[in-house]
């Protein structure tokens, strides 16, 4: 069998983990654009870029790492992290760096996908010229996250800019980005957005230049940074509203594995306590908007006016919730302007307001504008010539985010409806690569040419979707990526539940819900039994008593086999029980 991954930022290398392990004789490479791994980690490297969930929940389950240097690690410790897994699975050889994907076909003769990819002059192999080629697989497994494909704002004049115009997405490090910014000290620099990167950027910059306009639209929540109190608690201090960094004392005890394990245990539990917080007029709703007002106004107590203008009249995590450490502290110092008016234009020299004022900039940021649509830059063609991108007009329909009908063996994570609104996303998208792990098995032990989900459970997940999001906050009037980057509408960023709901629907997939092609024409659906054999006996080679490998017995929980000490029958005793004698039967 042959898998092509699309990307190499998380979902991708765990997609290769995992293939790799687990399904047997698999040809695998891995295709990203990027000329590094890590995704948007690659990608992304403004200031002040970082993680905004506990660092210690935002790792995949079988690689942590104990050494992050704060509760909120900086964007280079997640990419050193995803670089040092790819090094220690080795992965390498099989992805493929600077080879973009331009479309994908399905080939219904051969039941297999045709993938375009473009790679650049003198990489593969040295010194040749840029080509196009196409590649074919068994299965085409996309790991492109929802918020990869950057636009700019539409803004009217915003190229006629005569000074430094960047897009936070594409912010161009020399070093660090300290580096970059050095000789920003005499600068007057706007940036524009309150989202979850601004409110990284803002704080970041604010030493570094002479003034900083903030040019802010809407209105958001800034939360108590998450998990602090049971942060705090684990390290018996108070961790405050911050970015709180971790001591070499705290590191040290983080070694030691049953600690740690207890540790990240505690902080995960905490943030998957919160999703009722999520549902409309819920108790846990209305106590986050009483503590959130009020740590808000606490720490704008300098310019309380802003808060007046930031805090908004939607449920707490209708928009993307962020604590943003360090933002509205930012705002009020004195070289900081909040500047809540809506943006006219912008000029040569700067921005005009609606109000008619017009302020000189030297630097314009935009930390605003993705394209949230699901709208991919590539091409993927299914079933009798339908393109996914009318599929999924106006808006886009999955099976349990991992999959869509009339495009077979094709799978999917960070698909539509795949984020969570709380919880630990790498948790998801692990269980999401599980599931095509599960497909790809059993595409190869019932010799199976094409595996489809039906349009009727495609549906039923449609249908679901559209009963659940009108009972929680996601679907109230505010402008978020979850619905495309509008105020109202379809909500397709975010799974219709919580992070553990998510998980126990993708653990078992239901075979049901999908058709199946066998190979080689074959009527009967146990054609795949073959010759009443298997492998290891017909060739006498491997393991014939696998079933009695470690991982392969399962002894049952608080059992343990033990001799009779008379007649030598084995008994099961109960591990909890210390007896003194030896253990008899009765006789």
């Amino acid at each position: 069998m042959r898998v092509i991954v699309i990307g190499a930022g998380f979902s991708g290398i765990a997609a290769g983990i995992r293939f790799l392990q687990r399904v047997p004789n698999v040809e695998l490479v891995i295709y990203d654009q990027n000329a590094g791994v890590g995704g948007t980690w690659y990608t992304n490297r403004y200031p002040g870029l970082a993680c905004d969930i506990p660092s210690h929940c935002y790792q995949y389950t079988f690689f942590p790492n104990t050494q992050w240097s704060a509760a909120y690690a900086p964007g280079s410790e997640i990419l050193a992290y995803l670089e040092n897994v790819v090094s220690t699975y080795q992965l390498e050889p099989y992805i493929k760096l600077q080879h973009e994907m331009l479309g994908a076909k399905w080939d219904e003769e051969h039941g297999k996908w045709v993938v375009r990819i473009r790679a650049p002059p003198g990489i593969d192999p040295p010194n040749s010229a840029a080509r196009i080629f196409e590649d074919t697989a068994d299965m085409l497994f996309t790991g492109v996250g929802g918020l990869s494909r950057w636009q700019w704002p539409e803004i009217d004049g915003l190229h006629e800019f005569g000074g430094t115009l960047i897009h936070s997405a594409r912010w161009e490090a020399r070093a660090t980005w300290q580096e970059d910014v050095k000789d920003w000290g005499n600068k007057k620099v706007g940036v524009i957005g309150v989202g979850s990167t601004a409110l990284q950027l803002v704080p970041a910059l604010q030493p570094h230049v002479a003034t900083l306009y903030n040019y802010v639209r809407g209105r958001n929540w800034l939360a108590v940074p998450f998990a602090s109190g049971k942060l705090a608690e684990l390290l018996n201090k108070n961790s405050g509203t911050g970015n709180y960094i971790f001591t070499d004392e705290e590191k040290k005890s983080f070694k030691d594995p049953e600690y740690y394990k207890r540790f990240r245990r505690s902080l995960e539990s905490e943030l998957n306590s919160v999703h009722q917080g999520t549902l409309r007029d819920s108790d846990m709703q209305k106590g986050a908007r009483e503590a959130f007002r009020a740590n808000m106004l606490k720490r704008l107590a300098k310019k309380p006016w802003i808060a007046d203008r930031l805090i908004p009249d939607f449920g707490v995590a209708c928009r993307r919730l962020t604590p943003g450490p360090g933002y509205l502290e930012a705002l009020c110092e004195d070289n900081v302007e909040f500047v809540p008016a809506h943006i006219k234009r912008v000029t040569p020299t700067g921005i005009e307001t609606a109000d008619g004022k017009h302020q000189d900039l030297d630097v314009l940021m935009c930390a605003t504008g993705y394209d949230a649509s699901y709208t991919y830059p590539f091409s993927i063609t299914g079933r009798n010539g339908v393109s996914l991108a009318d599929k999924w007009s106006p808006h886009p329909q999955t099976y349990l985010s991992v999959c869509v009908d009339g495009f077979p063996n094709w799978f999917f994570s960070l698909g539509p409806n795949s984020g969570v609104g709380s919880g630990s996303l790498l948790a998801v998208i692990e269980y999401q690569v599980q599931y095509a792990v599960s497909v790809a098995l059993k595409m190869q032990r019932e010799r199976l040419k094409s595996v489809e989900v039906k349009r009727e459970a495609v549906e039923d997940y449609d249908e679901y979707i559209e009963n659940y999001f009108p009972t929680t906050v996601y679907s109230e009037k505010c402008r978020s990526w979850y619905k495309m980057g509008k105020e109202e509408g379809r909500v397709v960023g975010l799974w219709p539940g919580s992070c553990l709901h998510a998980l126990l629907a993708l653990k078992h997939p239901r075979w049901e819900d999908f058709t199946y092609e066998r190979l080689d024409g074959q009527r009967n659906r146990m054609h795949w039994l073959g010759n009443g054999m298997t492998h290891n006996e017909e060739r006498m080679v491997g393991d014939r008593a696998w079933y009695l490998s470690d991982d392969a017995v399962d002894v049952p929980p608080g059992t343990s086999l033990i001799r009779c000490f008379i007649c030598g029958k084995m008994l099961v005793s109960d591990r909890k029980i210390r007896r003194v004698v030896p253990l008899v039967c009765k006789v």
